[in-house]
């Protein structure tokens, strides 16, 4: 899609495609109509339904993958190369946004510290609720507050950066095979009797995807967060996450906040034991407010950085 442009003009056009879909995701938010992970979703539990049963259920799983990817990785494959130029760009900027969650996550985030800096707990609970799947009605202040701003933080990577890291990269194809195996990770990739070998070949594959851009998120965050402190964090606490790439994330986040994340917290299956992360002062309204604003600069450094590609690539 871009590459046949020359690498100015490809830098330019991935900016200019950026840009005006994270403008239709701040201005308009998710598409609230015909929403097409909604329909996605509708299918992949349809087809778990007829295919996690019996044995070989990581082959089955693996094979339900393919059915519900591959048409779609195709289908984009074929936009990119054969549509004309103009509605191919209007389409490319319609699906990123559709991957998008820039407003949503501020939408969510918000409302949680606003809540907390009126001690309303029950609220601030039901809230949070909305947006982390661990359990909420015994949580403090503190928990509500933790919950909240490790979600701004891990979401930022696979609801925002992840999807322009791919579509960087791979156009249309990247950016769909992208956000379709990280929604079957989020309905597969469970560790319980149901789920664990069903979704292996979808964690793992999700795990691939979001490796290099888990990566260059959290060295956003160190760059225009707490540099030292994020940068510690990252090196000393990120191995000891269960996530390989949620480790360096949110330990390079809570490191640019400096805030104390991490802990126990209380899941459907039991009490997770998880080590603290970052430094400095317990989680508050104030660090969910914070967390927002260093998604947004990091944003903010993902457009320049382009912007410098372009210009650097464009100077002769």
């Amino acid at each position: 899609m871009f590459a046949e442009n020359g690498l100015w003009a490809s830098c330019a056009m991935v900016l200019g495609l950026w840009a005006a879909a994270l403008a239709l995701d701040l201005l308009l938010g998710e598409p609230r109509r015909a929403h097409p992970l909604v329909a996605f979703g509708r299918l992949t539990t349809a087809l778990e339904q007829r295919f996690n049963s019996g044995a070989r259920r990581r082959l089955k799983g693996a094979i339900a993958l393919m059915i519900l990817v591959m048409p779609l990785l195709l289908i984009a494959a074929g936009v990119q190369r054969y549509c004309p130029s103009g509605w191919r760009e209007v389409i490319a900027v319609l699906v990123l946004w559709s991957t998008l969650s820039w407003r949503g996550l501020v939408a969510h985030a918000w409302p949680i510290a606003r809540a907390l800096e009126a001690d309303d707990l029950a609220l601030a609970r039901r809230r949070v609720g909305m947006i982390v799947s661990r359990k909420t009605d015994a949580l403090d202040a503190k928990g509500v507050a933790t919950a909240a701003t490790e979600s701004v933080l891990e979401n930022g990577a696979d609801a925002i950066f992840a999807s322009l890291f791919w579509f960087a990269v791979a156009g249309l194809p990247g950016v769909v095979l992208h956000r379709a195996v990280n929604t079957l990770d989020a309905m597969w990739g469970y560790r319980t009797e149901r789920f664990h070998q069903f979704g292996y070949a979808a964690a793992r594959l999700d795990d691939l995807l979001n490796w290099l851009p888990a990566r260059l998120t959290a060295l956003s965050y160190v760059l225009v967060g707490h540099t030292a402190t994020a940068w510690q964090c990252w090196r000393t606490q990120a191995a000891q996450w269960d996530s390989p790439n949620a480790g360096p994330v949110m330990a390079a986040g809570a490191g640019a906040l400096h805030v104390a994340l991490g802990g126990p917290a209380l899941y459907s299956d039991g009490v997770h034991e998880r080590p603290l992360l970052g430094q400095g002062e317990p989680a508050s309204a104030a660090s969910i407010d914070q967390a927002v604003a260093l998604v947004n600069r990091s944003i903010g450094l993902w457009l320049g950085v382009m912007g410098g590609m372009a210009l650097l690539m464009g100077w002769p």
